[in-house]
């Protein structure tokens, strides 16, 4: 059980609702110390991929809100510093991206998953090798932080592409959603909701590529992990309860 990941839930409708129907100065700095302060903790754990879900998480909503990037440029800003002043306290930290971008330096260490999932990928090519016909299968984390690779090897770079695509295009109905939900709150939660899945879906992605550091987040949908699983279905099952065409369909069968 990974209790963050019902927290990331929690931290999208607190953060829509303080900011949809209690748009005081109070409510609206208690949410912004529970955001730094969930961050904070996730940072010194050295769980960076979900401190920077949640911060990204925050972002979406404060824009949503404010419509203003200005607001988006200060609560970076402020990041940054934050991360600047942790790495001074904490200087280890910065130890964990020492591979990054130079994986193949560090294939007996640090670099081994994403150096076998590069060579596992291009075995793959365009249409796989088949289902459990992969060597990428017996790596660590294959079947959690290293499933888009194990995708690739077994299933084909096509597919693996398309699985992109499919993910990216989650955020583009839920643009659509926040033009026919019924209110505020559910507009700023169910995009809120989508940027999240998609964040983190790249998050992923681009980490198993070493275009970003590996940051052990789960690809949404996709990865083993049952409590995963189960908050990224909420959520898109919430996105889709969203959609005032969804609540209007129900509305009508109700009344027959």
């Amino acid at each position: 059980v990974q209790p963050s990941e019902f927290t990331k839930i929690a931290l999208i409708f607190v953060g829509a609702s303080t900011l949809d129907y209690l748009q005081t100065k109070k409510n609206l700095f208690g949410f912004i110390l529970f955001t730094a302060a969930c961050v904070g903790i996730f940072f010194l754990m050295s769980d960076f991929g979900t401190a920077l879900i949640f911060f990204v998480t925050f972002l979406v909503i404060a824009f949503m809100r404010s419509g203003d990037f200005k607001t988006v440029i200060l609560a970076i800003a402020a990041a940054v510093i934050g991360v600047l002043l942790i790495l001074m306290i904490k200087p280890y930290i910065a130890e964990r991206f020492q591979a990054w971008g130079h994986v193949w330096e560090y294939a007996d260490g640090a670099g081994y998953q994403q150096v076998n999932v590069f060579i596992c990928s291009a075995s793959g090519g365009f249409f796989g090798l088949g289902l459990t016909r992969g060597f990428l299968q017996y790596v660590f984390a294959s079947e959690s932080d290293l499933v888009f690779g194990l995708i690739s090897e077994e299933m084909g770079l096509i597919t693996a592409l398309l699985l992109s695509v499919v993910i990216g295009g989650l955020m583009i109905y839920a643009r659509g959603v926040t033009t026919r939900s019924r209110s505020a709150f559910y507009s700023m939660a169910a995009c809120t909701a989508a940027g999240l899945l998609v964040f983190q879906a790249a998050l992923n992605i681009f980490g198993v590529t070493d275009i970003l550091p590996l940051t052990g987040v789960t690809l949404p949908f996709i990865s083993y992990g049952g409590t995963s699983m189960i908050a990224c279905w909420g959520l898109l099952s919430f996105i889709k309860a969203a959609d005032e065409r969804t609540y209007s369909q129900k509305v009508r069968s109700s009344a027959r």
